[in-house]
């Protein structure tokens, strides 16, 4: 149908988008990847080489992975062709293929772009290797995902990763000015405007003229928008994040460890950005009950109770004002004293117990429920704590063929230094006892 109406002239003058027909042509255009196609950039030197191999492109959307594909196919004199992993299957790999191989038989050479190449479950990746190897095809796989977690081994060994930067608001700007200089007219925004623009487009470039072109079409002769009149104008986008992907967990560990790092605004700040993109906020309590027991443990016990009492809150409340629980319990978390002491203690007496198996505990302390038990020594001479002066009887709770260990060491932060305290009058008290 589209030959049809290409035939007919129809498609003459079609509106094409404007990040379209700004596409760089070529690799000097390309704004905020400077590090792979700047003078001394990565890719400039493959091309500089005369030989750029089999890649694989990581970066999010909108920075120019299909456009630099595009033109590194033009400057290595290769075929471009191009699939979409969503779209396509072994059937179309076998095609392209033996496409690729008539056309090296002739001398000429096929890049071949895969668009979500992390896609492709791991036998269609298996189905690149040989034609890799040969030199049938040049691969250039693009991805939005870690290619690390979502890529097999055998292909990542055969392939370089490139890393693509989100825009920053200096390269939005470059975009921008391209774009009016492109359309002859200037964006109708104020400097405050102009400048929430590009954080809307969240270092896309390819959204940020999008949101351009909405911008011009919404303004009537002379109108210049504000902020707040553009917030009104275009929806907001949302935050690139996906729950189940590289964002999720790139953020649920940054949130950890500025709490564990005691900066509370750059904590509230990962949990903004959580919640903004609509993560699980049962996720993130869970997350903040893991980091009072790690991380803060018993330098402040009550660190526990209050992210527990959070997560609770917000089962109680829900959403929006349960989300001021999950605040005040990560500030809390920040400002705790931190000591990981609990944590390496558990770590380290679950290695021993693991080495040494199932060591008999001393009789004297297990029950003595039957008369054989009681004549086998069981429960003999027990002292019950409490009876004796101090409540401490100082006797020995190791198995013999162990021996006494230690496993937790207080730190000298919150109320550690007084447990550290009683646990010294303790060990003294043993030594007098004979312990």
């Amino acid at each position: 149908m589209s030959d049809l109406f290409a035939a007919a002239g129809l498609d003459r003058g079609a509106p094409r988008p404007l990040a379209d027909r700004l596409r760089p042509r070529s690799l000097a255009e390309v704004v905020g990847q400077e590090h792979l196609v700047g003078p001394e950039g990565a890719l400039t030197r493959l091309v500089e080489a005369g030989s750029i191999g089999s890649l694989v492109f990581w970066g999010p959307p909108g920075t120019g992975k299909t456009t630099v594909a595009r033109l590194l196919a033009g400057v290595t004199k290769l075929r471009f062709e191009q699939i979409s992993a969503i779209f396509s299957g072994v059937q179309d790999l076998r095609k392209l293929f033996e496409a690729a191989r008539g056309r090296r038989s002739t001398g000429e050479g096929t890049l071949l772009f895969v668009d979500e190449i992390h896609r492709f479950n791991r036998a269609q990746l298996d189905a690149f290797l040989p034609v890799m190897e040969d030199g049938t095809i040049t691969l250039v796989g693009a991805t939005t995902e870690n290619p690390s977690f979502e890529l097999n081994a055998a292909l990542l060994s055969r392939a370089r990763v490139m890393i693509f930067r989100a825009l920053d608001e200096e390269a939005i700007g470059r975009l921008l000015a391209r774009a009016e200089e492109a359309e002859g007219r200037a964006l109708p925004l104020d400097e405050e405007a102009r400048a929430s623009l590009a954080r809307m487009a969240d270092g896309d470039g390819r959204a940020a003229l999008t949101l351009a072109e909405e911008v011009w079409r919404s303004a009537k002769p002379g109108e210049i928008f504000t902020a707040a009149e553009l917030q009104d104008i275009v929806q907001r986008r949302a935050p690139i994040y996906d729950k189940a992907q590289e964002g999720h967990y790139n953020l649920i560990s940054a949130l950890h460890k500025t709490i564990r790092g005691s900066d509370p605004d750059a904590a509230l700040y990962y949990l903004a950005r959580m919640l903004e993109a609509g993560e699980d906020r049962l996720f993130i309590a869970r997350r903040l009950v893991r980091a009072a027991m790690e991380d803060i443990g018993m330098a402040d016990p009550q660190a526990l109770v209050v992210a527990n009492a959070a997560k609770d809150a917000f089962d109680f409340l829900g959403s929006p004002e349960g989300e001021l629980a999950l605040a005040q319990a990560v500030i809390y978390l920040a400002t705790a004293p931190k000591s990981n002491a609990a944590y390496m203690a558990y770590k380290a007496a679950s290695a021993v117990a693991r080495e040494h198996g199932s060591l008999m505990p001393p009789k004297t302390i297990l029950n003595a429920p039957t008369k054989l038990m009681k004549r086998e020594g069981y429960g003999a001479a027990y002292r019950y704590d409490h009876d004796e002066p101090n409540a401490f009887s100082g006797q020995d709770y190791w198995p013999e063929k162990l021996g006494r260990q230690v496993f937790y060491r207080p730190t000298g932060r919150g109320l550690e230094p007084r447990i550290a305290e009683r646990l010294e009058r303790w060990a003294q008290l043993r030594r007098e006892r004979g312990g």
